[in-house]
């Protein structure tokens, strides 16, 4: 616990002092008190239980008079709050290595079934986008409330060649700043920009606004979560666009399923071996302050979204609990007097 002016802490002391000040008066109230000529009377008056009672009152008081003096010191404490989490983009891999059976009863249905799970759980208030991903990167659902929507676009996933990873990254800061003017050709290489390419036929690289790098994972109404089962084959690298996401402070949780040693899958006459560059997704999310987190089984996917869920909706924060204390403060002043008047008709 820190404190933002700990030299109120000094304050303290007078809590020791006002013991000492409340066991004077006690015993300065024995030696004045009246002689009684009954010593059955003296017992009964001075029964155990009214003994202890009599000093839960200003026991309470004196608790209270501690609270608002720490209360004083403007403490400081870490404690579970709702997230200010607005934005989600779920970036999904569409890649037709996602078709391998490893993952019961394929990588593309688990990973579809899982991210409707994880949507179905998650506050109505959080808005949700959805990127795919496989040789290039699209937007299959702008980030929206509407949970049907979400799940109708996580249906219509239609697989395709190549895996551009980073692409994903960079269309889910495209979906989360669409006013940057981020376009997936600022990325390519420069002899791609001096010849032209699909996304931008001119060959001149398109002017983006200029935003000042922030800490990495700063930017705290937003996250990305990007699936993937391979390594990239094509489009911008991972790693530049882990950058870009730092840079802006965005957090990108990386989830590899699959298996890590990699599977050879055939389609339509062609075969490939697919393996899971876990270095490369650990990277990215070191590098934005996020998460990586491995999905062996289905089983495993439901568990990670899981955990991704609760981080997403709950984060801990430094907090000042001031008025926490100034209320438990007020709560031992009202309890401490009602009890003396319900038990001695008096205010302590």
């Amino acid at each position: 616990m820190h404190f933002l002016w700990p030299e109120f802490l000094w304050l303290m002391l007078a809590v020791p002092m006002l013991v000492g000040l409340y066991v004077w008066l006690l015993r300065r109230k024995r030696k004045t008190a009246l002689r009684y000529a009954s010593l059955s009377i003296v017992r009964e008056a001075m029964s155990a239980g009214q003994s202890i009672r009599r000093h839960i009152p200003p026991a309470l008081f004196l608790l209270a008079i501690a609270a608002m003096l720490l209360a004083a010191s403007r403490p400081l404490a870490v404690v579970s709050l709702p997230s200010q989490q607005e934005t989600i983009i779920l970036a999904m891999d569409v890649s037709g290595s996602m078709r391998a059976t490893d993952v019961q009863p394929s990588r593309i249905v688990a990973a579809q079934t899982a991210a409707k799970a994880f949507l179905a759980e998650l506050p109505r208030q959080v808005k949700v986008g959805i990127v795919a991903f496989a040789g290039s990167a699209q937007v299959a659902q702008l980030p929206t409330t509407n949970r049907e929507d979400l799940v109708t676009a996580i249906d219509r996933f239609q697989l395709q060649r190549g895996t551009a990873t980073g692409n994903g990254i960079v269309m889910s800061l495209a979906s989360l700043f669409p006013n940057d003017g981020i376009e997936l050709s600022q990325l390519a290489p420069a002899w791609q920009r001096q010849r032209g390419t699909a996304l931008d036929p001119t060959g001149n690289k398109p002017t983006a606004k200029e935003r000042a790098p922030v800490a990495p994972g700063s930017y705290t109404s937003a996250a990305i979560i990007m699936l993937t089962d391979g390594q990239r084959t094509t489009g911008v690298d991972p790693l530049e666009a882990a950058k870009m996401a730092a840079d802006r402070g965005v957090r990108v949780y990386t989830v590899g399923i699959g298996t890590v040693g990699g599977e050879t899958i055939g389609f339509e006459g062609w075969s490939m071996r697919v393996r899971l560059d876990e270095d490369t997704l650990k990277a990215v999310a070191a590098r934005t302050q996020g998460e990586y987190f491995y999905a062996g089984t289905a089983a495993d996917l439901q568990k990670v979204y899981e955990k991704l869920r609760s981080r997403l909706t709950v984060e801990k924060k430094e907090t000042e609990i001031s008025a926490l204390l100034a209320l438990a403060a007020a709560l031992l002043a009202m309890l401490s007097a009602g009890l003396s008047l319900w038990w001695f008709n008096r205010i302590l």
